[in-house]
């Protein structure tokens, strides 16, 4: 299978993270996209053009992350990192809807710098992704998950501190200092995030 992603995407690194945790990563071909290219493949594969896309050896292509997810969990045996008990799901996937709102509101925020030039930096726009952010991750720490578990919505939640650790759109360790020590647990439970971080 063919992984259209990039190494700098949060939500690329969730599908490698789960893929290398699930056993999976062998069987998966990463192949460097550009969504800000017409002529790249990603357009066909997706048309909406965004990251990741997973090509299956049928030709049929999945997106976006959270079904790519649910395939890597099917291909797993299931109940992997997607709960089977109702409850548990539930609260799995809201956790990973939540953390990925956190990431597109962390990208536009990367975005507006990358292709707008600073003279026409719209500050409300920026403000109005980053109180996002701001209310995203005071969710997360009013109720964390357990950092010992390895579902879409953990996985979902450390990328989105990883990305937000590197790219700095808001300086979450002083605003949610009890998150700090979730990431570093979590971390340590699951070695394989570090592995899939992006390149310095």
């Amino acid at each position: 299978m063919l992984l259209r992603a990039t190494l700098t995407s949060p939500f690329g690194r969730k599908t490698r993270l789960a893929a290398l945790r699930l056993g999976l990563a062998d069987r998966i071909k990463v192949v460097d996209a550009d969504p800000m290219n017409p002529d790249d493949p990603l357009r066909r594969d997706n048309p909406l053009g965004k990251i990741p896309a997973l090509i299956l050896n049928s030709g049929q292509a999945i997106f976006d992350s959270r079904v790519i997810l649910e395939y890597l969990d099917h291909l797993a045996g299931g109940n992997k990192i997607i709960p089977a008990d109702f409850d548990a799901r539930i609260k799995a996937l809201t956790m990973q809807a939540l953390c990925d709102g956190i990431m597109d509101a962390a990208i536009l925020v990367v975005y507006e710098g990358r292709h707008r030039p600073a003279e026409i930096h719209h500050k409300p726009w920026l403000d109005y992704q980053r109180g996002k952010i701001e209310r995203g991750l005071a969710a997360l720490a009013a109720n964390p998950p357990d950092p010992k578990s390895f579902d879409v919505g953990t996985i979902t939640a450390a990328c989105a501190l990883g990305y937000i650790d590197w790219r700095k759109q808001v300086d979450w360790r002083a605003l949610q200092p009890s998150l700090v020590a979730w990431f570093d647990a979590f971390r340590a439970n699951v070695p394989e995030f570090d592995k899939t971080a992006a390149p310095v």
